[in-house]
């Protein structure tokens, strides 16, 4: 468990220093930031899991370089997906759907990627842009505007970086605690 944890905070410290070097490059940002979040999914997703044994086997795992595998109610074996992870980091932090699906086109090519041309969030649906404007303005104040630009909800991705890295060191002493799932929830 402790080295899945030095693994999980080396990652987070270096996302940190990256990110105070990028002031002015938001798509690379928005990686970082999406990085960042896979990390924290990953975190609330063990600590969904009340069997410890299990959680360690899951993070032993990830330290030996095996993908994640648990067993079915049919007793066969699946991968543990990132939509999995999703949906249950979801009953922790509502806005995690909204704004891993956004952060996933900045690390795979996409259109998302012009946006010094064209905006983003005018090509996501009004409920994934409400979603992410919500939730931007309730932990960080803003954008104000309906219709931000890319470069002004930008404007607000060290602050999201900061609350996302300081949820995920919370979360890591829960999983470091061996805290039961109710004291996380």
């Amino acid at each position: 468990m402790h080295e899945f944890i030095k693994l999980i905070k080396s990652r987070s410290d270096e996302h940190e220093i990256a990110f105070s070097r990028i002031r002015d490059l938001p798509g690379s940002m928005m990686s970082i930031l999406r990085q960042e979040l896979d990390s924290l999914i990953r975190v609330l997703y063990l600590l969904s899991i009340p069997d410890l044994e299990e959680r360690n086997r899951l993070m032993a795992s990830t330290v030996n370089g095996e993908r994640w595998k648990v067993t079915t109610p049919k007793g066969k074996e699946a991968v543990v997906t990132d939509a999995m992870m999703v949906e249950v980091s979801q009953q922790f932090a509502g806005w995690a759907r909204s704004v891993y699906k956004f952060g996933c086109a900045f690390i795979h090519l996409s259109n998302f990627h012009g946006y010094n041309a064209s905006n983003p969030l005018e090509t996501i649906s009004d409920e994934e842009k409400q979603d992410i404007l919500d939730h931007m303005r309730h932990y960080h104040g803003g954008p104000q505007s309906d219709n931000p630009t890319f470069q002004e909800l930008a404007d607000y991705f060290p602050r999201v970086f900061k609350k996302i890295k300081g949820n995920l060191e919370c979360y890591l002493d829960n999983l470091a605690e061996e805290a039961p799932v109710d004291h996380v929830l």
